[in-house]
């Protein structure tokens, strides 16, 4: 299934990073942060003065938009007002 996010609006996919403690301890999901990397999937047609296009790396609220579920991964459809930075690698 494709999804075309609507006016200012961007399909992140979060990037899921693996913690451990300092013992080697790999922490369980429920005890992590919300990730707040994404990589961009789809740009709605009105996204303005943003230059992010499909593939890059971003920064984003922490609670900002919309959790969908798509073929079993997890997206969130969000305002491009939500997006904080670019990454750069």
């Amino acid at each position: 299934m494709k999804v075309i996010p609507l006016g200012s609006r961007l399909l992140i996919k979060p990037i899921k990073e693996e913690r451990k403690t300092e013992g080697g301890i790999v922490l369980p999901d429920t005890a992590k942060e919300k990730p707040m990397k994404a990589e961009v999937i789809e740009v709605g047609k009105d996204v303005e003065d943003l230059d992010i296009k499909a593939g890059d790396k971003v920064i984003f609220s922490k609670y900002a938009g919309t959790e969908i579920k798509i073929d079993d991964e997890d997206f969130i459809v969000i305002d491009q007002d939500d997006i904080l930075a670019k990454i750069e690698d």
